[in-house]
């Protein structure tokens, strides 16, 4: 039973792996993986001397913040007020319509966000015209690029990932409400001191597992949303891989800003399991 999954995970995991090697060297597609001249750090120090790796640093770590704190909390929250619905239809009714942004894809998103939001009679813009006597182009400008981000996500992923939360609320002990309730708490109370430390755990191993992609913040989304007004907030690594990977046929050079990403998530899962092991909590391994 478990050879599926083995192989699965030894073909399209671990066998791809070898292929960081080519930021190490001068891959060439005519020469192929192993007759590439082996050049080093030399693609790493290109991409750290680069005037644009400040900005593509900042414009990651902004984002990959904005994701931490305004969408993980969401998640729980939603899960947290779904828990205290009673009546099971129409919890199952409000589950099912926040699942659907999931399985919508980014094209969809984005489509939507241009009939809100352009400047050339977007919903949202001109409403705000009309009652404000002011136009606001939020898709051109650089202050509300981060937001319309952030707000996309929310908005598609939150109810996904409510699934997670809502299975571990599943499992609280139903006696424990019972006798806070017996003790006079309050349901606040019971939200408090048993639903939340009930899934604390879970809510500290996927933390820790999104630190791990902490400077993932998703190409498709970010590259349709970017046009040459907002570009200096919105360029981020995965964006600019694509474009110097792909576009310009700088393998090595990509795969080298790839690693370094790679290695800044493996040493943000590191210590953040080693400080949740440090404050009692079971963390990832």
């Amino acid at each position: 039973m478990l050879a599926p999954g083995i192989a699965y995970f030894l073909i399209f995991k671990y066998v791809p792996m070898w292929g960081v090697l080519i930021g190490f060297k001068d891959y060439q597609p005519f020469l192929g993986f192993t007759g590439s001249e082996w050049v080093g750090f030399k693609h790493f120090e290109r991409f750290f001397t680069n005037p644009i790796f400040g900005m593509l640093l900042k414009n990651t770590f902004i984002l990959a913040v904005y994701n931490i704190l305004f969408f993980f909390p969401m998640p729980i929250i939603i899960a947290l007020l779904l828990n205290e619905v009673r009546k099971e239809a129409y919890k199952r009714f409000v589950q099912t319509l926040i699942y659907i942004p999931h399985f919508v894809s980014w094209v969809v998103v984005v489509g939507i966000a241009y009939i809100f939001f352009t400047s050339e009679g977007g919903l949202v813009t001109e409403w705000m015209k009309a009652t404000t006597g002011n136009q606001i182009n939020l898709l051109e400008s650089e202050s509300w690029f981060r937001t319309l981000i952030t707000a996309e996500v929310i908005w598609k992923e939150t109810g996904w990932g409510t699934i997670i939360f809502l299975a571990a609320l599943a499992g609280v002990d139903p006696q424990m409400y019972e006798a806070a309730r017996i003790d006079g708490a309050s349901r606040f109370r019971q939200l408090w001191h048993i639903t939340l430390p009930s899934i604390r755990n879970v809510i500290v191993i996927l933390l820790i597992l999104r630190l791990g992609t902490f400077l993932d913040n998703g190409f498709e989304q970010i590259y349709l949303m970017l046009n040459a007004l907002n570009r200096n907030v919105g360029e981020v690594f995965d964006t600019y891989v694509y474009t110097s990977g792909i576009t310009q046929g700088q393998f090595s050079y990509s795969t080298a800003i790839g690693v370094f990403k790679s290695a800044v998530g493996f040493v943000l899962v590191v210590g953040a399991n080693y400080l949740a092991k440090k404050f009692g909590e079971e963390g990832v391994y």
